[in-house]
């Protein structure tokens, strides 16, 4: 692996640092444009704390060839209407450097969920040009530490990357006198984060660039507003936009009383993980297909009548649940044939005193208390959260040169209570991306989804654009999917990894001109 050195900083008033064992550099940058007081006197400028963002050069070999690129790590400060700092937003961005014309180079902009996540699970995970990678199928336990390596798959050889980390996330920060949670709320989030893509877009002369929004889980749910967003705000058309293990609606997800949805949208993924974990036979796929086909017949039909549903019909349909999804007839009855992820992550294999995970159902480790009729903990989580946050500190400090005294939030309950401006109504942002796509008819979607995600089931996704509202007829053609082996991070198994590069670059290809 190429080690990176360290090159001039960019101009100190665009960025901050934040993090680690303490800020490596510091300088004071004066706000721009300070406004008049009442008397019309020029107050005095705001100082902030904002060091020179650390700029690094390296290169990685993707197909055989070796990819120079620039690495800047930063922060860079959105700014209210009279110049005063409202927040420092920390993002990780690479630039292919020997491109000569970067009208023709297209860029994406990630983000992952939450809320309340930094970027860090797309970001050496997947995208970057070094990640974590784990052993076997990305299933089994890490040995600490596992360090970032050189990631032959990452896409940066046909697209630059911008990894961002939303306001309480990894570094970001509101600025002083201004309330974090100013920044906590579904359009509060999208306004913040699309003055940062603005802005970036502005100061590396961009805007002839083919542009693209990838979001993962929630981050789904801002890269749709965003789409919206940019264009009405900005005037900013977008290329493509994807969604990762995402979703576009709540009510697919809510597994409440009375919202049958979400046990419908659920059932695919119980028979594929049930497939995973050999409680039923057969292939695959079809066995999906034979699910999503009940799901959204007879089962749907028999939610749909509640209690008017007759006894003879719940014991015939609980006997077709079980051949599906492995969990007993007697179960799904004594249910009411609605049960819930939670308890399906419990009842698989509880027999073998196990739990499945939620993040990834393949990943099944002991359960500390079989006897709970719920999992005690999500395994999956437990895999990925110490590996992820151990390797993003390192690369942060010893290969980007970046270390700060604050923590970096690689997720955080910080943000909370977070600002539905739902008006009484569940979330459903499906209405924003029909508007882009009706304002730009060459926006293309691409959806990516992972067979056994019960975080976010790719059945989710897929029923919101089945139901778009006010998409114009020829829409339809500009969506797409892909499916995977893995859970919500599927990029953890190998192979799904070398899907992924495959599927983005077509992706890519479809969406640029």
């Amino acid at each position: 692996m190429d080690k990176p050195r360290f090159v001039a900083s960019l101009p100190a008033m665009r960025f901050t640092l934040l993090l680690f064992p303490c800020l490596l550099f510091a300088t004071f940058a004066s706000a721009a444009n300070p406004a008049p007081d009442a008397k019309g006197q020029e107050k005095p400028a705001a100082k902030v704390d904002l060091p020179d963002p650390v700029v690094t050069e390296a290169a990685v070999t993707i197909d055989g060839t070796k990819i120079p690129y620039k690495a800047t790590t930063g922060k860079l400060l959105l700014k209210k209407e009279d110049g005063t700092p409202r927040a420092s937003i920390f993002h990780v961005s690479y630039e292919r450097s020997d491109v000569q014309d970067k009208t023709k180079r297209p860029v994406m902009f990630a983000f992952n969920g939450g809320p309340g996540s930094s970027a860090v699970w797309l970001h050496i995970g997947v995208l970057g040009p070094r990640i974590v990678k784990f052993p076997g199928n990305g299933t089994e336990p890490v040995r600490p530490p596992l360090l970032v390596q050189e990631n032959p798959l990452s896409i940066l050889d046909v697209c630059d990357l911008v990894f961002v980390d939303p306001v309480s996330t990894g570094y970001s920060r509101a600025e002083k006198d201004v309330k974090p949670s100013e920044f906590h709320g579904l359009d509060e989030d999208i306004e913040s984060v699309g003055d940062f893509v603005r802005r970036w877009i502005s100061e590396h002369d961009r805007w002839a660039s083919p542009k693209f929004l990838l979001g993962e889980s929630y981050g789904g749910i801002r890269v749709a507003g965003l789409s919206q967003h940019l264009q009405s705000r900005y005037g900013m058309s977008l290329n493509g936009v994807v969604l990762l293990s995402s979703l576009l609606d709540f009510a697919t997800l809510l597994e409440i009383p009375g919202n049958d949805l979400s046990n419908i949208i659920f059932l695919p993924s119980f028979a594929s993980v049930a497939h995973f974990h050999g409680k039923v036979s057969g292939d695959r796929d079809a066995l999906v297909k034979q699910a999503t086909d009940f799901a959204y017949g007879p089962y749907a039909t028999a939610l749909l009548k509640g209690s008017d549903l007759a006894a003879a019909d719940l014991k015939s349909l609980a006997t077709d649940l079980e051949k599906l999804t492995g969990i007993s007839a007697a179960t799904w009855e004594a249910h009411q044939l609605r049960i819930s992820s939670t308890l399906f992550r419990a009842e698989l294999l509880r027999a073998e005193g196990k739990v499945i995970g939620r993040f990834d159902a393949r990943v099944a480790w002991e359960s500390t208390n079989p006897a709970e009729q719920m999992p005690d903990y999500d395994p999956s989580y437990s895999l990925a959260y110490g590996t992820i946050s151990t390797a993003m500190l390192d690369y942060l400090g010893r290969d980007l040169g970046y270390k700060e005294c604050q923590p970096y939030e690689i997720i955080t309950g910080k943000v909370h209570p977070w600002r539905w401006n739902a008006n009484n109504a569940i979330v459903n942002v499906s209405n924003r991306l029909a508007t882009a796509m009706r304002d730009n008819p060459h926006l293309k979607v691409h959806v990516m989804g992972g067979l056994t995600d019960l975080a976010t089931p790719p059945e989710g996704v897929n029923y919101s654009l089945r139901h778009l509202p006010r998409a114009t007829p020829g829409a339809r053609d500009n969506f797409s999917l892909t499916m995977f082996e893995g859970g919500h991070m599927f990029y953890f198994n190998p192979p799904d990894l070398i899907k992924t590069r495959t599927d983005l670059l077509d992706f890519l290809k479809r969406a640029t001109p």
